[in-house]
């Protein structure tokens, strides 16, 4: 596995800037949000190709329950507009979250979530981004998120079962699948996790937690995830692409890319 980073935790003013200080911490793979304006794809794919850098995966989360379906609409256009950066910046993974019934913010559960209405509406959407991800040979990365509708490893394998295309797999991110109650059983929901999802892994992300009933939002190694047995469990199940570091400041990145570099090591 490799220490990864979420690109735009370290803002300069140029991309080649951007760049180098990413390598400067021993960083080579990122997870890239593609511009809507500045450098062009084929800059980005030489900048990184000259520092040996890798782009693990896009990100591609739009609301796919949003109670607006114009606004469903519109981020099915900008994932396909993603998918088609994909081959040039030489990635073939493009992360989602599933979303909320809530109108103002997909990271705010709504108890409509949980509706047959709304799983409904996912799987018309998820079937539309799929028909997309197979057009351009490229893996929609699920992420379970404890406020989206996809709210926990048991949804997540549901989906996959129901979708049964091996265009849909999983982010993982031990500090996003915690609902109210459930720390305390930290050990057994991650090891149900990963038995229901262990196979099905396209990427990894890292951060942490401190309290459950919602979705992690500390830097990893600063929180209560048990990154042994996080780690441990992603090595048990042959993963060994990047782990990306998020919901950190650059402030922190030294800290939490060696601590992240000395527990893959010691595994």
């Amino acid at each position: 596995m490799h220490v990864g980073l979420m690109e735009g935790t370290i803002r300069r003013k140029t991309l080649t800037e951007n760049l180098d200080a990413v390598v400067e911490h021993g960083v080579h793979h990122l997870q890239y949000h593609v511009p809507a304006s500045g450098p062009s794809v084929a800059e980005i794919r030489k900048e990184m190709d000259t520092r040996q850098m890798t782009i693990s995966a896009l990100s591609g989360t739009y609301n796919m329950i949003d109670p607006d379906v114009k606004k469903r609409h519109a981020g099915l256009q900008m994932l396909r507009s993603v998918a088609e950066k994909c081959a040039p910046l030489g990635t073939s993974v493009i992360t989602l979250c599933t979303g909320s019934r809530d109108p103002h913010s997909m990271w705010r559960a709504h108890p409509d979530n949980n509706t047959a209405e709304a799983w409904r509406d996912l799987v018309e959407s998820m079937e539309r981004a799929l028909a997309v991800a197979e057009e351009y040979g490229v893996v929609l990365a699920l992420e379970p998120e404890v406020a989206n509708v996809i709210d926990s490893a048991q949804k997540a394998r549901r989906l996959l079962d129901e979708m049964q295309s091996p265009y849909l797999k999983v982010c993982m991110d031990g500090a996003n699948i915690f609902h109210k109650g459930e720390l305390p059983k930290m050990r057994e929901i991650l090891d149900e996790a990963f038995a229901r999802l262990g196979d099905d892994i396209a990427l990894a992300h890292a951060k942490d937690l401190d309290r459950d009933g919602q979705a992690g939002h500390l830097a990893a190694g600063t929180g209560r995830l048990d990154y042994d047995q996080y780690l441990g469990l992603l090595k048990e199940n042959g993963y060994d692409g990047a782990v990306v570091l998020h919901g950190l400041s650059e402030e922190q990145v030294p800290f939490c890319t060696n601590f992240l570099r000395e527990k893959i090591t010691a595994l």
